[in-house]
Order: structure tokens, then sequence, then C-alpha cells
């Protein structure tokens, strides 16, 4: 067992709860790109809602909206660890925030390709 490990059981469940609310309200006060993909979702979200699609096309179109917003967030983790390590350029930091970059670059192109399958 690892000395770094924190609590059990319930008391567990709940300071994951606080820390994942701590990196939600970091990532958007912090990262713009969160902030915009927030307000991308307040948008498409509910708009599906109104759309005539099956119940599983619509939740396709959250999904996809849903997962960008996981993308940043691993994205932004990934680029505060390098930073932490070093603000120094170094081409393995580069490759990893570059990778995470493609992965956000991605997962807003599904965005665009799912939707506009399902709509078209």
């Amino acid at each position: 067992m690892s000395p770094f490990k924190g609590q059990t059981g319930i008391k567990r469940i709940f300071n994951a709860g606080g820390y994942s609310l701590d990196g939600l309200r970091a990532a958007f006060t912090g990262e713009a790109a969160f902030r915009q993909l927030v307000l991308l979702n307040v948008v498409l979200i509910p708009l599906s809602f109104f759309l005539h699609v099956s119940r599983v096309e619509r939740a396709l179109l959250i999904a996809v909206c849903l997962l960008a917003l996981i993308v940043e967030l691993l994205n932004s983790a990934v680029e505060a660890a390098i930073d932490r390590i070093s603000l120094d350029l170094h081409p393995l930091s580069k490759n990893a925030k570059d990778m995470g970059s493609a992965a956000q670059f991605i997962a807003l192109t599904m965005i665009t390709l799912v939707w506009a399958v399902i709509l078209i």
C-alpha cells in the first residue's frame, strides 16, 4: 500500500469528489480553451434535445461534446505537469504538449463529423 494514499471508504469518495470539483474549477478559471468548450457544450447539448433524432443519435451528439471536455482536461493536465517539471524548451516537452493538442483537435473534428453525419 502506498504511503501517499489517502482515506478509504466513504471518506475517500467525498475527497475524490472534492478533488474533481477543484480540477474543474482550476480548468474553468485557468484555461480559456476549457471555457470555450464549456460554452460550446452549453449550446450544443440543449440543441440536441430540439433536433428530430433518435435517442441513440442524441446520446452520440452529447457524448462527443462531453468527450471533448474530457480530452481538454487531460491535455491541460499534461501541460501543467510538463510546465511543473521545467519551463525550459525541450523536444520531449514539445512532443507531449503537441500530442495533447492533437488529441483535442481530433476530439473537435469528431464533434464536427458526428454532428454532420447525424444531421445531414
